[in-house]
């Protein structure tokens, strides 16, 4: 299959088309996408009613949380067990950290859940639990028959704690409403 352009960084908005119900009116930050595959996390879905301070408090790290206690998010189908924050550049542990953008990075070891309670927090942050993924060819398969729309990520959208309008806000950046959707996928 021939690859499309890499969708490092940029937001794929579920259509219609999209036949797993996990990802009805998803919209997916994805944080890498190579030969090999692609990785993203949902960034309007949470895990039900649970915040980043309860989460915090829920895996033994004391203290006050120095970003917004955002909802904590359900990053996706894969790996349910493991964090991933994604935050502002002002936080980076060496190699532990990957850049996402010039204003994104992601870590997904402890010592970022550490930070978010002391001096040297990011600025912004957002935890996801779980992630998107994809094998070799498959999110292009996906493309190929509508299920996603393309559009560029926004920081403003992923950090956005109003999660029931990201759908139709990522579509409006498109210039699209939800009511020009078919169930065919088709705009």
């Amino acid at each position: 299959m021939i690859k499309t352009t890499n969708l490092t960084g940029k937001f794929l908005i579920a259509t219609p088309a999209m036949e797993d119900p996990r990802f009805s009116q998803a919209v997916i930050y994805v944080c890498n996408h190579d030969d090999d595959g692609a990785m993203g996390l949902t960034v309007n879905k949470t895990k039900g009613a649970l915040n980043l301070s309860e989460m915090l408090d829920q895996i033994g790290i004391d203290g006050a949380v120095r970003v917004a206690n955002s909802p904590v998010l359900n990053g996706g189908p894969v790996d349910m067990n493991r964090g991933f924050v994604i935050h502002s550049p002002d936080y980076s542990h060496d190699n532990n950290s990957l850049r996402l953008s010039d204003t994104l990075m992601m870590t997904s070891t402890k010592d970022v859940l550490e930070a978010l309670v002391a001096d040297n927090a990011p600025k912004r942050a957002v935890m996801a639990v779980g992630y998107s993924g994809w094998s070799a060819g498959q999110l292009e398969q996906e493309l190929a028959v509508n299920a996603w729309l393309v559009v560029d990520g926004e920081d403003a959208l992923i950090f956005d704690t109003d999660m029931d309008s990201k759908w139709t806000r990522a579509l409006a950046g498109m210039g699209i409403s939800p009511e020009q959707l078919s169930t065919g996928g088709q705009a």
